[in-house]
């Protein structure tokens, strides 16, 4: 009777609330942060650096691809989950070859994730004060769109956002 009626009521308002607190956490969003696409490295020395991964460690390495356009020479490292970029300068205004007078032997360069709309993602991060470094997005190594996010809008990170 009425014991199993309050009981069901409370039960539906516990469901009610909980539905409703979570819908408050997702963001109201015309695109979405995808999966970590890779992490990009650059190496002072390209061969050697290949040759840590593919003959040291026993990675899958792709062969090197000058990307002109973007001043570097690059070379994916597959891994199970995601992959390594390693990035070495092609020419004198390479954005690699400053990175690498500041970091002699090379480091972390940027992180690329996912998105599943890089140009409301664009729309969105500008109304938010993100600073992206390019007015539109360049085909990155991959053959997709990309852009990066300035790193002093992300934690000292840079930031590449990939078209999924």
């Amino acid at each position: 009777g009425l014991l199993t009626r309050l009981q069901t009521s409370a039960a539906t308002i516990r469901t009610l609330s909980s539905l409703n607190s979570f819908s408050q956490n997702i963001p109201n969003s015309l695109w979405k942060l995808g999966r970590l696409n890779h992490v990009a490295i650059a190496v002072p020395d390209l061969e050697k650096a290949q040759s840590l991964y593919k003959d040291v460690l026993g990675a899958q390495v792709s062969e090197t691809v000058a990307l002109p356009e973007h001043g570097v020479y690059t070379v994916f490292v597959e891994l199970g989950n995601t992959k390594l970029e390693l990035l070495h300068p092609l020419g004198e205004k390479s954005p690699i070859a400053s990175f690498l007078q500041k970091n002699k032997t090379g480091g972390m360069h940027h992180i690329c994730i996912e998105v599943d709309d890089i140009k409301a993602a664009m729309s969105e991060l500008k109304k938010k004060k993100i600073r992206i470094l390019s007015e539109e997005p360049k085909i990155g190594a991959h053959g997709k769109p990309v852009i990066f996010l300035h790193p002093k809008d992300c934690h000292g990170v840079l930031v590449e956002l990939e078209q999924a």
